[in-house]
């Protein structure tokens, strides 16, 4: 359980509630959010790469036939249950750790990832940790892909409905921007490389149910009969507005960060 007063003003969260959903629904990156990793050298041929706050290992199951040696953590157990069972007969290493946490030695990765999960951190304590953990001109990698709600109007409902059963989630009204990294980066790493561009993602009704179930607005912090009375409307509402197969307008970003 987390309970943090910068997201849903503090409304308590738990991402082990939802891993079997984030497991079934929540691998959805495009090729092209991968490509953008791979363009910029990251991720392969050899290097050893730390995912924090992997989940259910999506990035590590998804890139590691690139050649990078991958280590994923996760705070919540539950979640790297699922990444350890997905990730069955690969060479993929998981821990239960927070970020702030992770124990490895000093210099021990060319490159850290952090897709989705950035604005969980501890800033201050994660920022310095990553530069012991990176080797010097290592690269730590700060990736988010959200869908855009008031340009794509599937997206809109479901968000509106959301924050009908959640009026405290922070999540929605999301635009396309940069990332913003903190002060507090740039003591011991260089901003080298922003990228922004919109991606149009596939969906059928059930799988963006069930992506919009595993977020944290709805199946992590939502009782069972909360749960269940917002999936009921929430397909009510995708058989009138959505055709059987759909794409939903995402935008992804990433900043790369240069150990200095």
């Amino acid at each position: 359980m987390i309970v943090d007063e910068r997201i849903d003003g503090g409304t308590p969260f738990d991402w082990g509630k939802v891993s079997a959903d984030y497991a079934k629904y929540r691998d959805i990156y495009p090729p092209e959010f991968y490509r953008m990793i791979l363009n910029r050298g990251l991720c392969r041929d050899g290097q050893h790469v730390l995912d924090l706050g992997t989940g259910t290992g999506v990035l590590p199951r998804n890139m590691a036939r690139y050649g990078a040696s991958w280590t994923g953590i996760d705070v919540s157990g539950p979640q790297i249950e699922q990444a350890r069972l997905l990730s069955k007969g690969m060479d993929i290493e998981y821990r239960v750790s927070k970020a702030e946490d992770a124990v490895f030695p000093d210099g021990s990765f060319d490159v850290v990832t952090a897709c989705q999960c950035f604005w969980y951190f501890n800033h201050e304590m994660v920022c310095e940790r990553l530069h012991r953990l990176l080797k010097p001109g290592g690269t730590f990698l700060v990736m988010v892909m959200e869908w855009l709600p008031f340009e794509d109007p599937v997206a809109g409902a479901s968000e509106r409905l959301i924050l009908k059963y959640s009026p405290h989630w922070s999540g929605a009204g999301e635009r396309m921007h940069p990332i913003d990294v903190p002060g507090c980066y740039l003591r011991g790493f260089e901003l080298v490389h922003h990228e922004e561009r919109k991606l149009e993602v596939p969906f059928t009704r059930e799988s963006w149910n069930g992506r919009m179930k595993a977020c944290r607005g709805v199946g992590a912090s939502l009782d069972s009969a909360q749960v269940a009375a917002w999936e009921r409307e929430h397909m009510a509402l995708l058989e009138r507005i959505a055709p059987p197969r759909f794409e939903v307008l995402h935008y992804a970003a990433m900043a790369e960060l240069r150990r200095i």
